[in-house]
Protein backbone atom coordinates (compact mmCIF):
# COMPACT_ATOMS: atom_id res chain seq x y z
CA UNK A 1 0.00 0.00 0.00
CA UNK A 2 1.62 3.43 -0.67
CA UNK A 3 2.02 5.27 1.74
CA UNK A 4 -0.19 8.08 1.11
CA UNK A 5 -3.14 5.60 0.73
CA UNK A 6 -1.50 3.93 4.27
CA UNK A 7 -2.41 7.82 6.10
CA UNK A 8 -5.59 7.56 4.94
CA UNK A 9 -6.58 4.54 6.47
CA UNK A 10 -5.06 5.20 9.62
CA UNK A 11 -7.02 8.71 9.45
CA UNK A 12 -10.10 7.04 8.77
CA UNK A 13 -9.28 4.36 11.58
CA UNK A 14 -8.68 7.31 14.16
CA UNK A 15 -12.12 8.67 13.06
CA UNK A 16 -13.65 5.84 13.30
CA UNK A 17 -12.83 5.47 17.05
CA UNK A 18 -13.59 9.04 17.57
CA UNK A 19 -17.21 8.38 16.19
CA UNK A 20 -17.58 5.64 18.60
CA UNK A 21 -16.78 6.70 21.29
CA UNK A 22 -18.56 9.53 20.55
CA UNK A 23 -21.81 7.02 19.99
CA UNK A 24 -20.74 5.35 23.56
CA UNK A 25 -20.99 8.40 25.57
CA UNK A 26 -24.41 9.66 23.63
CA UNK A 27 -25.96 5.65 24.60
CA UNK A 28 -24.93 6.47 28.13
CA UNK A 29 -27.05 9.47 27.95
CA UNK A 30 -29.95 7.43 26.50
CA UNK A 31 -29.38 4.70 29.36
CA UNK A 32 -29.46 7.64 31.99
CA UNK A 33 -33.19 8.68 30.71
CA UNK A 34 -34.43 5.32 30.23
CA UNK A 35 -33.17 4.93 33.77
CA UNK A 36 -34.88 7.35 35.19
CA UNK A 37 -38.46 6.83 32.83
CA UNK A 38 -38.53 2.83 34.29
CA UNK A 39 -37.91 4.01 38.08
CA UNK A 40 -40.90 6.62 37.57
CA UNK A 41 -42.86 3.57 35.98
CA UNK A 42 -41.76 1.27 38.40
CA UNK A 43 -42.77 4.04 41.74
CA UNK A 44 -46.04 4.50 39.65
CA UNK A 45 -47.07 0.33 39.53
CA UNK A 46 -46.03 0.29 43.31
CA UNK A 47 -48.14 3.05 44.17
CA UNK A 48 -51.35 1.09 42.55
CA UNK A 49 -50.43 -1.54 44.27
CA UNK A 50 -50.77 0.41 47.29
CA UNK A 51 -46.98 -0.12 48.30
CA UNK A 52 -45.95 1.83 50.92
CA UNK A 53 -44.52 5.26 49.71
CA UNK A 54 -41.37 4.86 52.12
CA UNK A 55 -40.80 1.27 50.18
CA UNK A 56 -41.41 2.30 46.66
CA UNK A 57 -38.03 1.99 44.49
CA UNK A 58 -36.80 -0.85 46.12
CA UNK A 59 -35.47 -3.68 43.71
CA UNK A 60 -34.93 -0.82 40.98
CA UNK A 61 -31.55 -0.45 41.08
CA UNK A 62 -31.39 -4.61 41.10
CA UNK A 63 -33.29 -4.76 37.88
CA UNK A 64 -31.55 -2.02 36.11
CA UNK A 65 -28.00 -4.14 37.28
CA UNK A 66 -29.24 -7.15 35.28
CA UNK A 67 -30.27 -5.48 32.52
CA UNK A 68 -26.73 -4.16 32.12
CA UNK A 69 -24.99 -6.93 33.03
CA UNK A 70 -23.67 -5.48 36.14
CA UNK A 71 -23.86 -6.39 39.85
CA UNK A 72 -26.97 -5.34 41.92
CA UNK A 73 -24.30 -2.76 43.55
CA UNK A 74 -23.40 -1.24 40.62
CA UNK A 75 -26.94 -1.35 39.40
CA UNK A 76 -27.99 1.29 42.24
CA UNK A 77 -24.90 3.45 41.51
CA UNK A 78 -25.74 3.66 37.70
CA UNK A 79 -29.94 4.57 39.03
CA UNK A 80 -28.54 7.96 41.42
CA UNK A 81 -25.62 9.02 38.46
CA UNK A 82 -29.22 9.02 35.78
CA UNK A 83 -31.33 10.37 38.62
CA UNK A 84 -28.70 13.09 39.03
CA UNK A 85 -28.00 13.99 35.16
CA UNK A 86 -31.61 13.84 34.30
CA UNK A 87 -33.15 16.32 37.23
CA UNK A 88 -30.24 18.26 38.38
CA UNK A 89 -27.08 18.36 35.94
CA UNK A 90 -28.51 19.12 32.69
CA UNK A 91 -25.14 20.77 31.26
CA UNK A 92 -23.27 17.53 32.28
CA UNK A 93 -26.12 15.61 30.55
CA UNK A 94 -25.70 17.66 27.33
CA UNK A 95 -21.95 17.29 27.38
CA UNK A 96 -22.37 13.29 27.87
CA UNK A 97 -25.27 13.03 25.04
CA UNK A 98 -23.11 15.13 22.75
CA UNK A 99 -19.83 13.42 23.58
CA UNK A 100 -17.65 16.14 25.65
CA UNK A 101 -17.52 13.80 28.24
CA UNK A 102 -17.88 10.13 28.75
CA UNK A 103 -19.87 8.42 31.36
CA UNK A 104 -16.90 7.90 33.74
CA UNK A 105 -15.68 11.52 33.80
CA UNK A 106 -19.53 12.68 33.84
CA UNK A 107 -19.84 10.31 37.12
CA UNK A 108 -17.08 12.21 39.02
CA UNK A 109 -18.83 15.96 38.20
CA UNK A 110 -21.88 13.90 39.78
CA UNK A 111 -19.84 12.26 42.39
CA UNK A 112 -18.16 15.89 43.56
CA UNK A 113 -21.42 17.51 44.05
CA UNK A 114 -23.35 14.62 45.74
CA UNK A 115 -23.23 17.03 49.40
CA UNK A 116 -25.12 19.60 47.61
CA UNK A 117 -28.47 21.00 47.15
CA UNK A 118 -30.61 20.53 44.54
CA UNK A 119 -29.87 24.10 43.96
CA UNK A 120 -26.09 24.81 44.56
CA UNK A 121 -25.68 21.60 42.26
CA UNK A 122 -27.43 23.33 39.61
CA UNK A 123 -24.88 26.27 40.01
CA UNK A 124 -22.43 24.45 39.98
CA UNK A 125 -23.49 22.76 36.61
CA UNK A 126 -23.89 25.89 35.35
CA UNK A 127 -20.62 27.48 36.24
CA UNK A 128 -18.42 24.45 35.14
CA UNK A 129 -20.88 23.71 31.61
CA UNK A 130 -18.74 20.59 30.79
CA UNK A 131 -21.24 20.87 27.13
CA UNK A 132 -19.22 24.48 26.01
CA UNK A 133 -16.12 22.19 26.21
CA UNK A 134 -14.40 23.37 29.71
CA UNK A 135 -13.10 19.95 29.91
CA UNK A 136 -11.74 19.41 26.90
CA UNK A 137 -8.22 17.98 27.06
CA UNK A 138 -8.72 17.35 31.00
CA UNK A 139 -8.02 14.55 32.60
CA UNK A 140 -10.26 12.85 35.75
CA UNK A 141 -7.66 14.88 38.19
CA UNK A 142 -8.28 18.01 36.83
CA UNK A 143 -12.13 16.98 36.64
CA UNK A 144 -12.11 16.14 39.89
CA UNK A 145 -10.11 19.07 41.42
CA UNK A 146 -12.83 21.85 39.19
CA UNK A 147 -15.76 20.30 40.82
CA UNK A 148 -13.88 20.24 44.26
CA UNK A 149 -13.34 24.05 43.99
CA UNK A 150 -16.45 24.94 43.04
CA UNK A 151 -18.53 22.60 45.61
CA UNK A 152 -16.81 24.54 48.08
CA UNK A 153 -16.99 28.16 46.72
CA UNK A 154 -20.81 27.37 46.86
CA UNK A 155 -21.10 25.33 50.42
CA UNK A 156 -18.41 24.85 52.57
CA UNK A 157 -19.84 23.83 55.18
CA UNK A 158 -21.62 20.72 53.55
CA UNK A 159 -18.22 19.72 52.02
CA UNK A 160 -16.54 20.04 55.03
CA UNK A 161 -19.39 17.95 56.79
CA UNK A 162 -18.65 15.59 53.55
CA UNK A 163 -15.13 15.33 55.20
CA UNK A 164 -16.30 14.46 58.57
CA UNK A 165 -18.73 11.95 57.81
CA UNK A 166 -15.94 9.87 55.34
CA UNK A 167 -14.50 8.77 58.60
CA UNK A 168 -17.78 6.59 59.42
CA UNK A 169 -17.32 4.72 55.86
CA UNK A 170 -13.45 3.65 56.70
CA UNK A 171 -13.79 -0.23 55.82
CA UNK A 172 -11.38 -3.04 54.57
CA UNK A 173 -11.52 -5.18 51.40
CA UNK A 174 -9.84 -8.06 49.68
CA UNK A 175 -9.71 -7.91 46.15
CA UNK A 176 -8.04 -10.65 43.09
CA UNK A 177 -4.54 -9.58 41.31
CA UNK A 178 -2.68 -11.63 39.18
CA UNK A 179 -0.49 -14.39 39.87
CA UNK A 180 -1.90 -15.81 42.69
CA UNK A 181 -2.06 -12.43 44.39
CA UNK A 182 -4.54 -10.32 46.42
CA UNK A 183 -4.77 -6.10 47.27
CA UNK A 184 -5.63 -5.47 50.60
CA UNK A 185 -7.04 -2.33 50.97
CA UNK A 186 -7.85 -0.37 54.00
CA UNK A 187 -9.72 3.02 53.75
CA UNK A 188 -8.93 5.00 56.84
CA UNK A 189 -8.75 8.42 58.02
CA UNK A 190 -5.98 10.27 56.93
CA UNK A 191 -4.07 11.05 60.05
CA UNK A 192 -4.46 7.03 61.19
CA UNK A 193 -3.56 5.95 57.05
CA UNK A 194 -0.29 8.20 57.27
CA UNK A 195 0.24 6.90 61.06
CA UNK A 196 0.08 3.21 59.55
CA UNK A 197 2.38 3.42 56.75
CA UNK A 198 5.13 5.02 58.97
CA UNK A 199 4.86 2.65 61.37
CA UNK A 200 5.35 0.04 58.73
CA UNK A 201 8.54 2.31 56.95
CA UNK A 202 10.01 2.62 60.21
CA UNK A 203 10.34 -0.81 60.65
CA UNK A 204 11.49 -1.98 57.30
CA UNK A 205 14.15 0.91 57.45
CA UNK A 206 15.41 -0.26 60.40
CA UNK A 207 15.35 -4.24 59.45
CA UNK A 208 17.40 -3.46 56.38
CA UNK A 209 19.87 -1.36 58.06
CA UNK A 210 20.42 -4.11 60.35
CA UNK A 211 20.95 -6.37 57.22
CA UNK A 212 17.46 -8.03 55.86
CA UNK A 213 17.69 -9.13 52.68
CA UNK A 214 14.67 -8.12 51.69
CA UNK A 215 13.27 -5.08 49.89
CA UNK A 216 11.64 -2.44 51.29
CA UNK A 217 8.24 -3.21 49.95
CA UNK A 218 8.62 -6.89 51.15
CA UNK A 219 9.49 -6.03 54.64
CA UNK A 220 6.54 -3.90 55.24
CA UNK A 221 3.87 -6.79 53.50
CA UNK A 222 5.48 -9.09 55.56
CA UNK A 223 5.03 -6.84 58.44
CA UNK A 224 1.46 -6.30 58.24
CA UNK A 225 1.05 -9.34 57.39
CA UNK A 226 2.84 -10.73 60.96
CA UNK A 227 1.30 -7.66 62.38
CA UNK A 228 -2.64 -8.67 62.05
CA UNK A 229 -2.40 -12.33 61.84
CA UNK A 230 0.35 -12.94 65.19
CA UNK A 231 2.27 -15.23 62.49
CA UNK A 232 4.70 -14.65 59.95
CA UNK A 233 3.12 -16.58 57.18
CA UNK A 234 -0.56 -15.41 58.51
CA UNK A 235 -1.99 -18.98 58.18
CA UNK A 236 -2.28 -20.29 61.48
CA UNK A 237 -5.58 -19.76 63.09
CA UNK A 238 -7.38 -18.53 60.02
CA UNK A 239 -10.00 -20.92 58.05
CA UNK A 240 -8.56 -20.85 54.32
CA UNK A 241 -10.31 -22.93 52.15
CA UNK A 242 -9.15 -24.45 49.11
CA UNK A 243 -10.89 -26.99 46.84
CA UNK A 244 -9.13 -28.87 44.53
CA UNK A 245 -9.01 -32.32 42.81
CA UNK A 246 -7.31 -35.79 44.91
CA UNK A 247 -5.96 -35.88 41.68
CA UNK A 248 -4.16 -32.67 42.49
CA UNK A 249 -3.89 -33.13 46.01
CA UNK A 250 -2.12 -36.68 45.60
CA UNK A 251 -1.01 -37.29 41.89
CA UNK A 252 0.72 -34.11 40.51
CA UNK A 253 -2.08 -33.16 38.41
CA UNK A 254 -2.11 -29.60 36.57
CA UNK A 255 -5.70 -29.24 37.77
CA UNK A 256 -6.00 -25.91 39.40
CA UNK A 257 -7.40 -25.20 42.51
CA UNK A 258 -10.10 -22.53 43.72
CA UNK A 259 -9.66 -20.54 46.94
CA UNK A 260 -12.60 -19.24 48.43
CA UNK A 261 -12.55 -15.62 48.64
CA UNK A 262 -9.88 -15.52 45.25
CA UNK A 263 -10.55 -17.75 42.88
CA UNK A 264 -8.52 -20.45 40.54
CA UNK A 265 -5.10 -20.69 41.66
CA UNK A 266 -1.87 -22.83 39.63
CA UNK A 267 -2.16 -26.64 41.21
CA UNK A 268 1.62 -26.48 42.34
CA UNK A 269 0.74 -23.55 44.31
CA UNK A 270 -2.07 -24.87 46.04
CA UNK A 271 0.16 -27.83 46.86
CA UNK A 272 2.36 -25.81 48.60
CA UNK A 273 0.21 -24.22 50.40
CA UNK A 274 -1.38 -27.47 51.79
CA UNK A 275 2.24 -28.83 52.64
CA UNK A 276 2.54 -25.51 54.53
CA UNK A 277 5.72 -24.76 52.14
CA UNK A 278 7.66 -27.51 52.87
CA UNK A 279 8.63 -29.98 50.86
CA UNK A 280 6.80 -32.20 48.57
CA UNK A 281 7.23 -35.61 47.27
CA UNK A 282 6.01 -36.53 43.90
CA UNK A 283 3.96 -33.52 43.65
CA UNK A 284 1.81 -34.48 47.04
CA UNK A 285 2.10 -33.44 50.40
CA UNK A 286 4.24 -34.93 53.11
CA UNK A 287 2.74 -36.68 56.12
CA UNK A 288 -0.87 -36.97 54.48
CA UNK A 289 -3.00 -40.03 56.21
CA UNK A 290 -5.78 -40.99 54.50
CA UNK A 291 -8.58 -43.49 55.44
CA UNK A 292 -11.08 -45.56 54.37
CA UNK A 293 -14.11 -44.88 51.92
CA UNK A 294 -16.92 -42.27 52.54
CA UNK A 295 -20.43 -42.43 51.57
CA UNK A 296 -23.04 -39.12 51.27
CA UNK A 297 -26.94 -40.24 51.15
CA UNK A 298 -25.56 -43.93 50.00
CA UNK A 299 -23.12 -42.25 46.98
CA UNK A 300 -19.71 -43.56 47.13
CA UNK A 301 -16.98 -41.02 46.72
CA UNK A 302 -14.49 -41.80 44.18
CA UNK A 303 -11.18 -41.17 43.12
CA UNK A 304 -11.26 -38.09 41.11
CA UNK A 305 -13.54 -36.12 42.92
CA UNK A 306 -13.65 -32.98 44.67
CA UNK A 307 -12.02 -32.16 47.96
CA UNK A 308 -11.98 -29.27 50.69
CA UNK A 309 -9.02 -28.18 52.50
CA UNK A 310 -9.22 -26.37 55.48
CA UNK A 311 -6.58 -24.77 57.59
CA UNK A 312 -7.03 -24.03 61.12
CA UNK A 313 -4.79 -23.09 63.58
CA UNK A 314 -6.01 -25.08 66.86
CA UNK A 315 -6.94 -28.48 67.81
CA UNK A 316 -10.58 -27.21 68.55
CA UNK A 317 -10.62 -25.90 65.19
CA UNK A 318 -9.79 -28.95 64.16
CA UNK A 319 -12.14 -31.47 65.55
CA UNK A 320 -15.22 -28.90 65.04
CA UNK A 321 -15.33 -29.99 61.38
CA UNK A 322 -16.42 -32.45 61.93
CA UNK A 323 -13.99 -35.35 61.77
CA UNK A 324 -15.33 -38.35 60.47
CA UNK A 325 -14.33 -41.24 57.61
CA UNK A 326 -14.35 -38.16 55.44
CA UNK A 327 -11.64 -36.49 57.08
CA UNK A 328 -8.22 -36.31 57.08
CA UNK A 329 -5.19 -33.88 58.88
CA UNK A 330 -2.06 -33.27 58.33
CA UNK A 331 0.08 -31.98 61.48
CA UNK A 332 2.84 -29.45 61.07
CA UNK A 333 4.94 -27.49 63.62
CA UNK A 334 2.97 -24.39 63.03
CA UNK A 335 -0.01 -25.33 61.24
CA UNK A 336 -3.07 -28.11 61.05
CA UNK A 337 -4.37 -28.66 57.59
CA UNK A 338 -7.98 -30.47 57.82
CA UNK A 339 -9.43 -31.94 54.91
CA UNK A 340 -13.04 -32.49 54.07
CA UNK A 341 -13.85 -34.74 50.87
CA UNK A 342 -16.53 -34.10 49.26
CA UNK A 343 -18.28 -35.78 46.45
CA UNK A 344 -19.29 -35.03 43.13
CA UNK A 345 -21.39 -36.94 40.47
CA UNK A 346 -18.70 -37.73 37.54
CA UNK A 347 -20.55 -36.08 34.81
CA UNK A 348 -22.18 -32.95 35.89
CA UNK A 349 -19.82 -31.94 38.82
CA UNK A 350 -22.75 -31.34 41.05
CA UNK A 351 -22.09 -31.86 44.95
CA UNK A 352 -23.70 -34.34 46.67
CA UNK A 353 -25.42 -34.20 50.42
CA UNK A 354 -28.58 -34.19 52.52
CA UNK A 355 -31.62 -32.78 53.24
CA UNK A 356 -32.69 -30.92 56.74
CA UNK A 357 -36.25 -30.24 57.95
CA UNK A 358 -34.87 -27.21 60.08
CA UNK A 359 -35.87 -23.54 58.98
CA UNK A 360 -32.30 -22.27 59.31
CA UNK A 361 -29.58 -24.32 57.30
CA UNK A 362 -26.87 -26.05 60.05
CA UNK A 363 -23.23 -25.04 59.95
CA UNK A 364 -22.06 -27.78 57.74
CA UNK A 365 -25.16 -26.85 55.28
CA UNK A 366 -23.81 -23.30 55.21
CA UNK A 367 -19.92 -24.07 54.25
CA UNK A 368 -21.08 -27.11 51.78
CA UNK A 369 -23.45 -24.15 50.37
CA UNK A 370 -20.59 -21.57 50.23
CA UNK A 371 -18.18 -24.06 48.64
CA UNK A 372 -20.11 -24.69 46.19
CA UNK A 373 -21.73 -21.12 45.16
CA UNK A 374 -18.17 -19.68 45.89
CA UNK A 375 -19.87 -16.55 45.90
CA UNK A 376 -23.46 -14.15 45.31
CA UNK A 377 -25.40 -16.33 43.10
CA UNK A 378 -27.36 -13.42 41.70
CA UNK A 379 -26.03 -12.96 37.99
CA UNK A 380 -23.66 -10.44 37.60
CA UNK A 381 -22.63 -10.33 41.76
CA UNK A 382 -19.33 -11.51 42.44
CA UNK A 383 -19.83 -9.77 45.80
CA UNK A 384 -18.89 -12.27 48.93
CA UNK A 385 -21.70 -14.78 50.58
CA UNK A 386 -22.83 -13.31 53.59
CA UNK A 387 -26.40 -14.81 53.64
CA UNK A 388 -27.35 -18.57 53.08
CA UNK A 389 -31.04 -18.32 51.89
CA UNK A 390 -34.10 -20.18 50.75
CA UNK A 391 -34.49 -20.16 46.97
CA UNK A 392 -37.88 -20.88 47.67
CA UNK A 393 -38.80 -19.39 51.01
CA UNK A 394 -38.96 -21.62 53.75
CA UNK A 395 -43.08 -19.89 54.84
CA UNK A 396 -44.01 -21.08 51.11
CA UNK A 397 -43.23 -24.83 51.73
CA UNK A 398 -39.60 -24.13 51.29
CA UNK A 399 -37.21 -26.72 52.18
CA UNK A 400 -34.13 -26.35 54.10
CA UNK A 401 -32.03 -28.58 51.75
CA UNK A 402 -28.78 -28.04 48.97
CA UNK A 403 -31.16 -27.85 46.69
CA UNK A 404 -33.10 -24.86 47.79
CA UNK A 405 -30.32 -22.76 49.21
CA UNK A 406 -28.09 -20.27 47.44
CA UNK A 407 -25.65 -18.36 48.71
CA UNK A 408 -26.41 -14.63 48.41
CA UNK A 409 -24.83 -11.64 49.32
CA UNK A 410 -26.18 -9.24 51.62
CA UNK A 411 -27.86 -6.61 49.68
CA UNK A 412 -29.25 -9.24 47.19
CA UNK A 413 -31.10 -11.39 49.83
CA UNK A 414 -32.78 -8.16 50.65
CA UNK A 415 -33.82 -7.51 47.19
CA UNK A 416 -35.65 -10.70 46.55
CA UNK A 417 -38.10 -9.35 49.15
CA UNK A 418 -39.44 -7.27 47.03
CA UNK A 419 -42.65 -7.73 45.10
CA UNK A 420 -42.42 -9.25 42.31
CA UNK A 421 -39.17 -11.52 42.68
CA UNK A 422 -39.28 -15.03 43.23
CA UNK A 423 -36.94 -17.67 41.67
CA UNK A 424 -36.67 -21.89 41.70
CA UNK A 425 -33.85 -23.97 40.66
CA UNK A 426 -33.75 -26.07 37.61
CA UNK A 427 -33.25 -29.71 37.36
CA UNK A 428 -30.26 -31.41 36.17
CA UNK A 429 -26.89 -30.89 35.74
CA UNK A 430 -24.69 -28.78 38.25
CA UNK A 431 -26.66 -26.47 40.96
CA UNK A 432 -29.14 -24.00 38.68
CA UNK A 433 -31.76 -21.14 39.80
CA UNK A 434 -33.79 -18.87 37.94
CA UNK A 435 -34.50 -15.78 38.69
CA UNK A 436 -37.71 -13.74 37.73
CA UNK A 437 -37.94 -9.97 38.34
CA UNK A 438 -40.93 -7.98 38.69
CA UNK A 439 -40.69 -6.85 34.76
CA UNK A 440 -41.23 -10.78 34.02
CA UNK A 441 -37.90 -10.89 33.03
CA UNK A 442 -36.23 -14.27 33.51
CA UNK A 443 -31.74 -14.92 34.60
CA UNK A 444 -30.18 -17.95 34.92
CA UNK A 445 -27.14 -18.41 37.05
CA UNK A 446 -25.27 -21.77 37.22
CA UNK A 447 -23.31 -22.76 40.70
CA UNK A 448 -19.04 -22.18 40.08
CA UNK A 449 -17.31 -25.41 38.41
CA UNK A 450 -15.29 -27.22 40.82
CA UNK A 451 -11.72 -27.81 39.67
CA UNK A 452 -11.76 -30.91 37.10
CA UNK A 453 -14.97 -29.85 35.86
CA UNK A 454 -14.61 -26.64 33.51
CA UNK A 455 -18.02 -26.06 32.39
CA UNK A 456 -19.39 -22.21 32.27
CA UNK A 457 -19.59 -20.97 35.89
CA UNK A 458 -22.34 -18.71 35.22
CA UNK A 459 -25.19 -17.96 32.61
CA UNK A 460 -27.82 -15.27 32.17
CA UNK A 461 -30.46 -15.01 29.76
CA UNK A 462 -33.45 -13.06 29.50
CA UNK A 463 -36.71 -13.19 28.02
Amino acid sequence: MPPVAASVVSRDLIHQLRALEDMKSAIAGLQAKIAVAFDLAQRQAQAEMDVPSAERGQGVGAQIALARRESPNKGSRLLGLAKALVSEMPRTMAALETGHLNEWRATLLVKETACLSVEDRAAVDEELAPDTGTFDGAGDKTIIAAARAAAYRRDPRSVTQRAAHAASERHVSLRPAPDTMTILTALLPVAQGVAAYAALTRHADSARSGGDTRNRGQVMADTLTERLTGTPDGISGVDVQLVMTDRTLFQGDSEPARLQGYGIVPAEWARTLVAGGSNQTNGAPERVQTDGESRINGQTGTSGEAGVVGKAGTDNQAESGQANSGTKRMDREDLRVLLRRLYTAPASGELLAMDSKARLFPPGMRRFIETRDDTCRTPYCDAPIRHIDHIVPWHYGGATSLANGAGLCEACNHTKENPGWNAKTIPGGRHELEVNTPTGHTYQSKAAPLPGHPQRSRSASKT
